[in-house]
C-alpha cells in the first residue's frame, strides 16, 4: 500500500513539473542594417522608399510592424525588460528615438518611454479597432513605433508604448 502511494505521488509530482523552454539568447546587434541601404545613424535626410522596395529590404516581422502597423504580442519584445544605458534607433532606418535614460518600468507589456527625441518622431490620429489613439512614427522613414499615451510617469506625464522590433538599442 505505502509502495502504491508512493508511486501515485510521484506520478502527480511529476505531471506539476514545468516544463521550461530555451531561453533564446537575441542579439542587440541589428543584422538586417547590413542589407539595408537605406540604413544610417548619422544620415537625418527624410526618406521617400515605396513599401515595395522596404518588402524586399526588411524581415518580415520587421515589415509587418513597421511598415503595415502591427503590433508585436505584450511581453515577447527583447527590450521590454532590459534597463542597459544607452540610446534606441529606428530599427528600419537608425534614426535616433529614444535615450535610455527616459525608459522605465510601465508593466504594460512593451517597452515604455516618457520621452522622445523631438527630431526623431512625428504623431499621426489612430482611430483603427474602434480605439481613438496617438500613432508614434518614425520622422525619417515613416515607420509605426507604437503608440503614446498620456499616463506616464513625471515630468512628461507620456507613455511611449513601442514595439521592440521597430527599435535597435546601442550602447554608451
Amino acid at each position: 500500500m505505502k509502495f502504491l502511494i508512493s508511486v501515485i505521488i510521484l506520478i502527480v509530482l511529476q505531471g506539476c513539473e514545468q516544463k521550461h523552454q530555451p531561453i533564446k539568447i537575441t542579439s542587440m546587434e541589428n543584422t538586417e542594417a547590413k542589407n539595408n541601404p537605406y540604413y544610417s545613424r548619422t544620415d537625418t535626410s527624410k526618406l521617400n522608399i515605396s513599401n515595395e522596395e522596404w518588402k524586399k529590404i526588411l524581415a518580415p516581422d520587421l515589415y509587418a510592424i513597421a511598415r503595415e502597423a502591427a503590433t508585436e504580442r505584450a511581453f515577447t519584445g527583447k527590450y521590454n525588460d532590459f534597463d542597459e544605458i544607452g540610446d534606441y534607433y529606428c530599427a528600419v532606418c537608425g534614426n535616433h528615438l529614444f535615450r535610455s535614460t527616459s525608459k522605465f518600468a510601465s508593466s504594460c507589456g512593451w517597452p515604455s518611454f516618457f520621452e522622445a527625441d523631438k527630431e526623431g518622431v512625428y504623431y499621426k490620429r489612430d482611430q483603427s479597432y474602434g480605439m481613438d489613439r496617438v500613432e508614434v512614427l518614425c520622422k525619417r522613414c515613416d515607420s509605426h513605433l507604437g503608440h503614446v499615451f498620456d499616463d506616464g510617469p513625471k515630468p512628461t506625464g507620456l507613455r511611449y508604448c513601442m514595439n521592440s522590433i521597430s527599435l535597435e538599442f546601442v550602447n554608451m
